[in-house]
């Protein structure tokens, strides 16, 4: 009878980010990637849609009903709505099976503060599951990549999110130290909506930012350069417009934020002890994180590093694959590690 009963839940790794949440099934791999955004009733509260189909409604939406990101720079901004977004998202990762008897991994940046971390903790048990386990984003984004944390050897891991890009050096198992930026693809966003208002007096969104950044983005000059229509409201007559964007324009503006990254990336550089850095040296830095996409990125880093960077395989999936791997050895939490929610 226990054993029909453990069929019908398993164990979770859960990588609960600012722009997207990714659920990963131990022993299965990713069952979901889905926007971390709300759509809500103002009246009554009442959540009207989760993922895809709240961001699809993110500036369409009639008065009275607003779009919400639950979490900001890696951290819960509302914890109700984390709590109902991390439920429904779970039923719909899980299926038929059971969550309310399941245990998750969830990934938080370092350096969040213990209300931060205990904010994480609560909404994971709100939304059903029996226990939750918090791992760093860096080390679940080193195992999800594969790398060999558990050696005497110093491996550096850049993990770039939608809110939060952390800088990382590993050894043994365990972070030696960080840095936390909280800034990533959000803030890159932002940076084309600022440059283009600022060049064209044409507002644009959210959506029409990050639409940008994937088809024609990039950190390297190009000749000729590519060339993209893009749609906003003219700020001086407040009608539809469309304009011509260019792609050397839209690496000028995501400069602004990649040197924050390089400049956060030199600073842990610049801490390390001698034996770690011979390490890294010889091993690079390893991106992970979906910002990690940004076309060019590892190139800039290696110019202004000097270090052999390399792009994660399935980059945006690195830290829900490792809280996977983490969910698959539970008994590791257990040795020092409370129950979330015990007493």
């Amino acid at each position: 009878m226990l054993e029909f009963f453990d069929s019908l839940h398993t164990d979770v790794g859960i990588d609960l980010g600012t722009a997207n949440t990714l659920i990963c099934l131990k022993h299965q791999g990713i069952a979901l990637q889905e926007p971390s955004v709300v759509a809500v009733d103002d009246r009554t509260g009442k959540v009207l849609a989760v993922g895809k189909a709240a961001k699809q409604m993110v500036g369409r939406t009639p008065q009275g009903i607003s779009t919400v990101r639950p979490l900001r720079h890696g951290v819960i901004a509302d914890f109700e709505l984390a709590a109902v977004m991390l439920r429904r998202l779970l039923r719909q990762a899980l299926q038929k099976r059971s969550f309310v008897r399941s245990r998750a991994v969830i990934s938080v940046p370092c350096g969040v503060t213990n209300v931060e971390r205990r904010a994480v903790i609560d909404a994971a048990l709100e939304a059903g599951v029996k226990e939750a386990y918090l791992l760093e984003e860096p080390l679940a984004a080193a195992l999800g990549a594969g790398l060999p944390i558990k050696e005497a050897t110093g491996l550096m891991v850049v993990n770039l999110g939608g809110g939060t890009t952390e800088v990382a050096v590993i050894s043994l198992g365990q972070i030696v130290f960080s840095r936390t930026l909280r800034l990533g693809g959000a803030e890159m966003d932002d940076a084309l909506v600022r440059a283009i208002k600022k060049k064209y007096n044409l507002l644009i969104g959210e959506q029409m930012a990050e639409t940008i950044k994937l088809e024609i983005g990039t950190l390297r000059k190009t000749t000729p350069s590519a060339v993209m229509e893009i749609r906003g409201r003219d700020l001086l007559t407040g009608l539809p417009q469309s304009r011509l964007l260019d792609q050397n324009q839209v690496r000028e503006a995501l400069l602004e934020p990649v040197r924050s990254i390089v400049e956060t990336i030199r600073g842990t550089l610049e801490q390390m002890p001698s034996e770690m850095a011979a390490d890294v040296l010889d091993r690079g830095i390893v991106l992970t994180g979906g910002a990690a996409l940004l076309r060019d990125l590892d190139w800039v880093l290696t110019r202004e590093t000097g270090l052999t960077v390399v792009v994660a395989e399935n980059a945006l999936g690195c830290v829900a694959l490792g809280t996977g791997r983490a969910a698959e050895n539970m008994n590791l939490f257990h040795k020092g590690h409370r129950p979330a929610g015990s007493k």
